[in-house]
């Protein structure tokens, strides 16, 4: 027999698999643990309940006082659950037994005022339901096999059980067995579905409050400027230093081609080149120590500033005509200091691309509360080098000055014969 195509038995098993099945049975187990929680605070309600009644005891008493102190427990379980922790220890056993995606819970402590109401609510449901459900599962059981038993026992009829049965009437020999096996199909529902709500407010209870949402949010835009920062020193210290190995290389390599070698002038391409090796290898150790700690507390990367910008220009592979005026030196704060060292050293890597023979001129101005950057460079090698997929060190020098308040640009003129960058940074900015 079918129903619209689909085995009638086939509905048999996917209700059988939705009350006994995998899942059913580990958010029966949560709700059992859930009860557990209950009982600290259910023994607590009834020791101050019996100071207002006598008729109270832990496992004594009336049915109304009993579920009395059971009410009373679940405010004290919600004042519990307003607790910083308690929501990442909930996440933790409801992530593995209610069966929901572990995406739609929020790990952390639950600092806001609108995390801890959700949390002890969730708490609140959770040992509310699983204190009735752990009850029923521990009371339930063996009355509805005494019950099956009933027919076949003349011991169980005439005990305190039939009185409450009626066990005398003869249609019990035939409505044991169906009533006990009904309790227990009943218990299992009730399971199933208390399993199931709990499933469906986890992640409304458990989940990112949208203080939790903007939190997160936060800290994903500081670990991308955190690796966008680390991403320039990079770019910019090893760049640079390639690109003079490749000139300095290469020079070297056509004095010695030549007939009548320099051996003067490929001595002091070496060593240029072992200078700059040298150099960019300390400054990678630096920014790779960074990413080995994590580099997610905001912290500078460590690197040269404006003391170190003679060896730079001694290494560069470029004639260097540098101008400087208000001692940028000694009166540029750190953070700036470093920046325009990067800012400059970026420069002569645009420049290396198309170096001609006229000098490169560079200019630092420490006034008016600002270090200005100028350099400039005649085009006389033609048109710029354009490596595949284009550049990122003007995208990068534009960065490092905005992160400071300033600007920067630069590329060549309108005239095609100069090459420019001019960046303006404030000394006000030597915080990020």
């Amino acid at each position: 027999m079918s129903v619209r195509g689909r085995p009638a038995g086939g509905r048999a098993r996917r209700t059988a698999a939705a009350l006994l099945g995998p899942r059913a049975r580990l958010r029966w187990a949560h709700l059992i643990l859930g009860g557990a929680l209950l009982m600290p605070y259910w023994l607590l309600s009834t020791v101050v309940l019996s100071v207002f009644s006598d008729r109270v005891g832990a496992f004594s008493g009336s049915f109304r006082a009993q579920a009395a102190a059971y009410l009373l427990a679940l405010p004290m379980a919600a004042v519990t659950g307003a607790v910083p922790l308690a929501r990442p220890m909930s996440v933790a056993v409801a992530r593995v037994l209610c069966g929901v995606p572990a995406e739609l819970f929020a790990d952390s402590p639950a600092l806001s005022r609108a995390a801890k109401a959700r949390t002890a609510a969730w708490f609140t449901l959770h040992v509310g339901l699983g204190g009735l459900v752990s009850g029923a599962s521990l009371a339930l059981p063996p009355f509805a096999a005494a019950t099956m038993a009933l027919p076949f026992s003349p011991g169980l009829r005439e005990s305190r059980l039939g009185d409450v049965w009626g066990a005398d009437h003869r249609w019990w020999v035939v409505l044991g067995v169906p009533a006990g096996l009904l309790m227990l199909l009943a218990l299992a529902a009730a399971a199933a579905a208390a399993g199931a709500l709990l499933a469906r407010q986890a992640p409304v209870l458990l989940g990112p409050t949208p203080a939790d949402r903007l939190a997160a949010a936060e800290r994903r835009a500081a670990e991308l400027a955190a690796r966008n920062r680390l991403a320039r020193e990079l770019h910019d210290s090893v760049g640079h230093a390639l690109s003079a190995v490749t000139l300095q290389a290469g020079a070297a390599r056509r004095v010695v081609d030549a007939p009548e070698p320099d051996l003067v002038f490929v001595r002091e391409a070496l060593a240029a080149i072992e200078g700059t090796a040298r150099r960019t290898v300390g400054e990678l150790d630096s920014v790779l120590g960074l990413l080995r700690q994590g580099e997610d507390d905001g912290e500078q990367p460590a690197g040269p500033g404006l003391e170190a910008l003679d060896a730079l220009l001694a290494h560069s592979g470029l004639k260097v005509a540098c101008a400087l005026e208000g001692d940028p030196v000694a009166s540029v704060p750190g953070p700036v200091s470093r920046e325009a060292y990067r800012i400059v050293q970026e420069g002569l890597s645009n420049v290396l691309r198309h170096a001609g023979a006229a000098p490169l001129s560079l200019r630092l101005r420490a006034a008016d509360g600002e270090l200005e950057v100028t350099m400039e460079n005649p085009l006389t090698g033609g048109a710029p080098v354009v490596r595949p997929g284009g550049g990122r060190g003007l995208r990068g020098i534009a960065e490092r000055a905005a992160l400071l308040g300033g600007h920067a640009a630069g590329g060549p003129a309108r005239d095609g014969a100069v090459w420019r960058l001019t960046a303006r940074l404030p000394l006000a900015g030597g915080r990020r």
